[in-house]
């Protein structure tokens, strides 16, 4: 990456190597909370999931809203866990967990951190590797969400708060009312230091108010569609007519909230600030910041090796 790229240009690239944060998304967890406060003293958060979390810019936001700034709970009755399929170098008061979000075993392993106490705030930055077929993307994003809000709803105690990174399409309102079913309010977000360019927002689901009679169950045997059958996350449903072939109707659809986040003083992420002659002189006695994450295991680092040692080769 060069130093003339866009990366390195963004405000919000610069600002988070300054600060320790390991990706400029933390900037994005921090206006959505400056919005909707859900981070905030006054919940009391004790117990946090952060799914999908690798590298754990948003794992190092909760653990310094949690245990830095947080004043009202002894930091020892305080668990926060972040789960990814990659490994994840080590952050301050964060159990990490190399695990696969859809399995039993990892909620299984996180309830036991919890000591079966139910989580009172749950979030997932994940996003699948895009392809720039917008309409494919859209869809992997959407099955990554629910795949996210099966162990939430496990997990996630009544009242609590849900955030997830969404790709905004056309069936976007179908994935609002099936969450809709689950939380009082669905609020779709566009934080500032998104860029405009991008189809990502954010999904923030507050006050978690499940059916009565409902009782979430992960089992990989099961599908979706299974696993919600028995919350009224009606999908689409055949409508029978004497006089008539049975025809497909849909469900009802619904359109969320949509709110932009950081509000007007906050740096535009699509802009390009240039420092004053002052600021510049400043700078230049500054020695360069250090990389903030130190190198993980790639999951390719095996095949690295066995190609340089020749035992990779190409079957011909």
């Amino acid at each position: 990456m060069g130093k003339s790229s866009k990366d390195k240009r963004d405000l919000y690239y610069r600002k988070a190597k300054e600060e320790g944060f390991r990706a400029r998304s933390a900037y994005k967890l921090l206006q959505l909370n400056e919005e909707f406060h859900f981070l905030d003293d006054e919940h009391n958060l004790t117990k946090v999931v952060d799914l999908c979390a690798a590298p754990g810019s948003w794992s190092q936001v909760l653990s310094r809203k949690m245990f830095a700034e947080a004043r009202d709970v002894a930091p020892e009755d305080k668990k926060l866990v972040a789960v990814d399929l990659q490994p994840m170098s080590p952050i301050d008061n964060v159990t990490t967990l190399q695990a696969d979000i859809t399995h039993p075993k990892t909620l299984a392993r996180i309830l036991d951190i919890f000591g079966n106490e139910k989580a009172d705030f749950v979030c997932s930055d994940g996003a699948p590797d895009v392809t720039g077929l917008h309409d494919l993307d859209e869809y992997v994003q959407q099955q990554l969400i629910m795949s996210a809000l099966q162990l939430t709803t496990c997990v996630l105690k009544p009242r609590g708060t849900f955030v997830a990174k969404i790709f905004r399409g056309r069936d976007i309102d179908m994935l609002y009312s099936q969450l809709g079913y689950l939380f009082d309010r669905v609020v779709c977000a566009k934080p500032r230091s998104s860029r405009g360019t991008s189809l990502e927002a954010f999904i923030v689901c507050l006050g978690y108010n499940p059916p009565a009679d409902w009782e979430p169950h992960l089992d990989v045997n099961r599908s979706i569609e299974e696993f919600f059958s028995g919350c009224a996350m009606s999908r689409l449903q055949i409508a029978d007519d004497a006089e008539r072939l049975p025809a497909w109707t849909d469900g009802q659809r619904s359109i969320a909230e949509f709110m932009s986040c950081g509000g007007l003083q906050s740096f535009d992420s699509d802009a390009t600030y240039h420092y004053d002659d002052e600021v510049l002189a400043s700078l230049s006695d500054k020695a360069s910041l250090d990389p903030v994450q130190s190198p993980t295991n790639p999951p390719y680092k095996k095949a690295l090796e066995l190609k340089r040692s020749g035992k990779l080769t190409r079957a011909v």
